[in-house]
């Protein structure tokens, strides 16, 4: 057992240990695995997190990967058995981990604004700059890593509110338009969409940057007011209040300074998800969202939920997945959010996703040593 920091620890346990291990077939995960490499041989670290691990570490599983049969589930969990050890992240709070879903939703757009086509999605604007210590002004929140650069000053740039009044008006940034204010919120919430327009095409975007402002959850703003059951909240239950209540979406909605710019993406095989943070395609019920300044894109996690059993038709969910994206809503070592795939189908599974967890994360045998 190996003290990491004050709020968790990480403790290694046997293969044996991991529920539902021998059940599960990561076959899926080696194609990212090869894409992973692929990138990192672009000489494209990732970040490491304050865990430690890095991108060094993670290049012996990724090369050795190459070469492994997936067409036996044995085989390939005898991959991971062979090549990592698992570790237990455990809160020192005592509490288990947490995990959501995100999905990539599909979005009716137009090229061209009306008035039924008249809410924008946009690009990142010129005078959205990134922020850290070198040039965030004192007093201003750490947590902003975007701000407003005008005439040599920087404050924090306009909030959802200021740019759904207008803000960005006549820039030319609209990539095109959606009919829905709700559905485009959605999206801004899941970082990435198909855009489907009236004649069939087809293309993606995904995230660029943001305003700069927290994420606040529309959710508990309802659930604060009362007008939402805490055993039933979902996206599904959100969604229906909103509908039932359309004087109030501006100012719900409004609650959430954040806001999303995109930018269009490649539209690769639809079978695969979108290009996320770690640049690589997701993985339908493989990829995890993670906690960026702690963990590193890219390593295994296994994540097991007594409660989540509508993923996997009535059992316990208990996969291996890879940490391959992030978010802002995402804080803490053993929190994630589970990638479901593309479409309302998706969007269904991901929206009633709210469960305990317990979180393990499989470290290359050469890096582990550090941690036992």
């Amino acid at each position: 057992m190996t003290g990491v920091d004050p709020e968790f620890r990480l403790e290694e346990v046997p293969f044996a240990a991991l529920p539902g291990w021998q059940r599960d077939d990561p076959a899926d995960l080696f194609p990212a695995l090869s894409a992973i490499l692929q990138h990192l041989r672009r000489g494209k670290p990732y970040r490491t997190g304050k865990l430690g691990l890095t991108a060094s570490d993670l290049l012996p599983l990724l090369e050795q990967a190459q070469s492994v049969e997936t067409s036996d589930p044995a085989a390939s969990r005898k991959f991971f058995e062979e090549q990592c050890l698992p570790f237990k992240i455990s809160l020192s709070s005592g509490k288990a981990g947490f995990v959501t879903a995100f999905y990539e939703p599909e979005l009716e757009v137009s090229r061209t604004p009306d008035d039924v086509w008249k809410y924008p999605i946009y690009r990142r604007p010129d005078d959205l700059i990134d922020l850290d210590d070198s040039n965030r002004p004192d007093g201003m929140d750490p947590y902003y890593a975007f701000g407003l650069e005008r005439e040599g000053e920087i404050s924090p740039y306009p909030d959802r509110g200021e740019i759904d009044r207008g803000y960005l008006d006549g820039r030319g940034l609209e990539i095109a338009w959606a009919k829905s204010k709700v559905d485009l919120f959605f999206v801004h919430v899941q970082g990435a969409a198909r855009l489907r327009y009236a004649d069939g095409t087809i293309k993606r975007i995904t995230y660029s940057a943001k305003a700069g402002h927290p994420f606040s959850p529309i959710g508990r703003l309802l659930l604060d007011k009362g007008e939402l059951d805490p055993a039933t909240v979902s996206m599904q239950t959100i969604r229906q209040w909103l509908r039932d209540h359309p004087e109030q979406v501006d100012e719900v909605l409004w609650h959430n300074r954040s806001y999303i710019f995109f930018r269009e993406a490649d539209v690769e095989s639809l079978d695969l998800g979108p290009i996320a943070a770690a640049k690589v395609p997701l993985v339908a019920g493989r990829s995890l969202a993670v906690d960026r300044l702690i963990h590193t894109f890219g390593f295994p996690f296994y994540i097991a939920s007594q409660s989540l059993t509508h993923l996997d038709d009535g059992q316990s969910f208990a996969r291996l997945m890879l940490a391959l994206d992030t978010g802002s809503a995402i804080v803490g070592p053993a929190r994630g959010d589970i990638f479901t795939g593309s479409g309302d189908v998706a969007g269904e599974l991901a929206g009633t996703v709210r469960n305990a967890a317990d979180f393990y994360i499989l470290i290359p045998r050469g890096a582990a040593e550090r941690f036992r």
